[in-house]
């Protein structure tokens, strides 16, 4: 049986860190094909665009918000601009 038949996610916020390559994006993708709004997540804006498209190409939910976790007023930034979208954080993956 396929994990998206086991976890159901729809309905639940998930911010994933490091979202555009490697072990982020699967992680992305995973959420997404769970039925989770991902929250894409990574220093550069363009590469969280694409991630973006690939996870809605692939059927799922997504939104790009660019990052850089390794500074706080990045932080600070990051979940000011997911309070200014009514974005409510179920699962959190940095």
């Amino acid at each position: 049986m396929e994990v998206q038949n086991l976890l159901d996610l729809r309905g639940k916020t998930a911010l994933v860190t490091g979202a555009t390559r490697g072990i982020g994006l699967a992680t992305a993708e995973l959420l997404a094909r769970c039925g989770a709004h991902v929250i894409v997540s990574s220093r550069r804006q363009d590469a969280c665009d694409a991630a973006v498209e690939q996870i809605r190409a692939d059927g799922g939910n997504a939104t790009a918000i660019a990052a850089h976790i390794g500074d706080s007023s990045a932080i600070d930034a990051l979940f000011a601009k997911l309070a200014e979208r009514q974005l409510v954080l179920d699962i959190i993956r940095a």
